[in-house]
């Protein structure tokens, strides 16, 4: 077969190890032609491709980012172009069906989040093999238990939880730390749990500031004089709203969130007299080397999905379930959130070990 790959959306680690796997999986097991995308759809729209060979691949599995290059603002559907008159929208899906087939595809898999996979989806309808491979730090995309770069997420804010841990104590501050995650606190809670923080904040539980603050002074009542708090960027107090901090014309995601730790921070030093600072990790959550969970995965993801190509398993993706990776339909995956399960184990180990999420 002739494969076309491409990496859409936000970049996270993890995503040239699909890439090296779809490559070596193809050309070992297959016989493959892998033809790599740049820039997400936006190859397609202009026709930016290359081969990807084993030369091409070789080493690039401990980088972060993608060699490819991604783009979360192309949506050929709905493609956005800057003129003297302003910014206008038009549909050029048609242009991507036509260096499709200039190309000589026989499949492209496509590697995303929500986003990128809905416009994949779109697709199938105008003729064009798809194959899906989920991508997301946020692990908010159904039908899979887990997406690759969620752990190296995770594990980079708890690598900044244990040093402010230090500074905390030492200090005898609150020290705030705003994690990614948009409108689902998988990082959140999970880098709570393993960063030893005290308090969890999350979109999926509104908080009340003055239960914070309650955790705080029960603290102090056992002589601890410090207290750590990680707060989901879509977090909000209980009858309140999200922070933007801005809007992108052109964008998936028009919204762009955060301000929500600093605000909480102030609040906090206000209400208890106890110096707090905030932490907003950002982008240093999608960067840097992938761990070896996110290299295991994404290798698996990227070797299935050039097995499901095969198998002409179109208009799916592959997703990890009962730590198998299974063929799910592209619908499934696609317009309704993963968010944190009220019921499930990770709240429960939260609550049961005294840790607050102010409510």
């Amino acid at each position: 077969m002739r494969i076309g790959v491409l990496t859409g959306g936000g970049d996270c680690p993890g995503l040239n190890a699909v890439i090296r796997a779809i490559v070596r999986t193809g050309y070992y097991e297959y016989h493959d032609e892998v033809i790599g995308i740049r820039d997400g759809f936006a190859g397609l729209i202009r026709n930016r491709t290359h081969p990807l060979d084993m030369n091409r691949v070789s080493g690039i599995m401990p980088r972060g980012g993608t060699i490819l290059g991604a783009s979360n603002r192309d949506n050929p559907f709905d493609y956005a172009e800057h003129g003297n008159g302003g910014m206008t929208t038009t549909d050029v899906s048609d242009t991507v069906v036509e260096n499709y087939h200039k190309n000589k595809l026989d499949c492209l898999i496509v590697i995303g989040g929500d986003g990128t996979l809905d416009i994949a989806h779109k697709f199938i309808a105008k003729g064009l093999n798809i194959i899906g491979i989920p991508k997301t730090i946020d692990n908010d995309l159904n039908a899979t238990e887990v997406t690759f770069g969620f752990d190296t997420a995770v594990g980079t804010v708890v690598d900044a939880l244990d040093k402010l841990h230090t500074t905390a104590e030492s200090h005898h501050r609150i020290m705030v730390v705003e994690v990614m995650g948009r409108y689902a606190g998988w990082i959140a809670v999970a880098s709570g749990i393993g960063g030893g923080a005290h308090i969890i904040l999350i979109p999926e539980i509104p908080f009340d500031i003055d239960k914070i603050v309650q955790k705080i002074y029960e603290r102090k009542g056992r002589g601890r004089h410090f207290t750590v708090i990680v707060v989901a960027e879509g977090a909000t107090p209980a009858g309140g709203e999200m922070i933007v901090k801005r809007t992108v014309e052109g964008a998936p995601e028009t919204m762009r969130l955060g301000g929500i730790g600093e605000q909480v921070a102030t609040e906090l030093e206000k209400l208890t007299n106890i110096e707090a600072r905030c932490t907003v990790l950002g982008h240093i959550q999608r960067g840097g080397t992938p761990s070896a969970f996110d290299r295991i995965l994404a290798t698996r993801y990227g070797s299935a999905a050039v097995a499901l190509a095969h198998e002409g398993k179109f208009d799916h993706m592959v997703a990890l379930h009962s730590a198998d990776i299974v063929p799910m339909p592209l619908s499934e995956a696609l317009h309704k959130m993963k968010r944190v399960d009220l019921n499930g184990s990770h709240i429960k180990t939260v609550r049961m070990t005294g840790i607050s999420f102010g409510d």
